[in-house]
């Protein structure tokens, strides 16, 4: 039995990618494709890396209703936008993962202070649930509407969660220095983002305090119990996919940090914790939906933790169809590679 999904902002790179997923799914396929300024197009007009019967789908309003015969939507669409489909798509049976900013938060108050905007549908905070699919699987299951979480959130979390549980860490000093590549930044025409802004550059942004730090610190009180405060430093770089994540972390018993991620990761299929000492790259995980974590023990008291990501995948569609494949009762690795493109 095939599932219908519906993707709404299929023409983002987010949507892209859930597209190319999709399509390869042994399950899920796609009957309906949302867009805002494409609608009434077709797919392969506005996408060109889409070939076959999907290019020739003739894209709908965002807003448009819904195929009954669709099971499951993704919402792809920037945060604001996406709240009102993702109520539309819940008062019409659909469940939903959601890929947006929208329901990442707990309260009114945390998305306020974060994205600066009154949110249309706060009712829906108590439902939703955090993917992080590694530390959420049993709600996930369980669920109707998923809030997919950010990148950086996701990049950070996966190597912080299990220091923080242990009480071993300094809270009150954490840094995070991120860096993403361009497509992280979206597809819409930005200045920022043309080849000769970005070319032969790299630069620091959404200082002074990025939207992603209430993401991080209120889910490391959520899944680990910690209160923290976050430094937090994003940079863009030259190229298309691609995230990395270095952690400045300080606490005691140091020399067993890496034994604590170990046992916190043994059996899952993507998440990698490297041998101590090793590090990973961006390269080593571009293309598949795993995240590798490595640790440099500097000191009795200081480390360094680095994490990868592909963000168009384990940081957004990939874990976006992780999450699908959950909720749906299907085995949540279907469709999603654990090897990355090489060379």
């Amino acid at each position: 039995m095939k599932i219908p999904v519906a993707i709404l902002g299929a023409t983002g790179y987010t949507g892209a990618e859930l597209i190319r997923l999709i399509e390869n799914h042994p399950v899920f396929e796609i009957a309906h494709l949302g867009a805002h300024s494409q609608a009434g197009r077709q797919a392969g007009e506005v996408m060109p890396g889409c070939a076959g019967d999907v290019a020739d789908m003739i894209l709908a309003k965002a807003d448009a209703v819904l195929p009954e015969s669709v099971a499951l939507v993704f919402t792809a669409l920037p945060h604001g936008a996406a709240a009102t489909s993702v109520k539309k798509a819940l008062d019409v049976g659909k469940k939903v993962v959601d890929l947006s900013a929208d329901f990442r938060h707990q309260s009114h108050d945390t998305y306020r202070a974060a994205y600066g905007a009154e949110h249309p549908h706060p009712e829906l905070f108590s439902e939703a649930v955090y993917g992080l699919t590694e530390c959420a699987r049993e709600r996930v299951e369980s669920a109707r509407l998923v809030a997919n979480p950010g990148c950086y959130p996701t990049s950070t979390l996966l190597p912080l969660l299990p220091l923080l549980k242990t009480g071993w860490l300094d809270s009150s000093s954490i840094i995070i220095d991120a860096k993403s590549g361009a497509s992280g930044a979206g597809r819409s025409a930005n200045v920022d983002l043309l080849y000769c802004e970005l070319n032969e550059s790299l630069k620091a942004y959404g200082l002074p305090r990025h939207r992603h730090a209430w993401e991080m610190e209120e889910w490391a009180l959520g899944f680990a119990g910690a209160s923290i405060k976050v430094r937090f430093v994003p940079h863009i770089l030259p190229m298309n996919r691609g995230m990395l994540t270095t952690l400045h972390l300080s606490g005691e018993h140091t020399d067993e940090w890496h034994a604590v991620l170990q046992a916190s990761y043994e059996g899952e299929r993507f998440v990698r914790v490297l041998p101590e000492g090793r590090l990973p790259s961006t390269a080593g995980v571009s293309g598949s939906n795993r995240c590798d974590i490595g640790i440099s023990v500097l000191s009795d008291h200081e480390v360094v933790v680095v994490s990868c990501i592909d963000n168009l995948l384990k940081g957004a569609s990939g874990q976006a169809i992780q999450n699908a494949n959950l909720m749906c009762g299907l085995d949540e690795s279907l469709g999603l590679s654990v090897h990355a493109l090489w060379p």
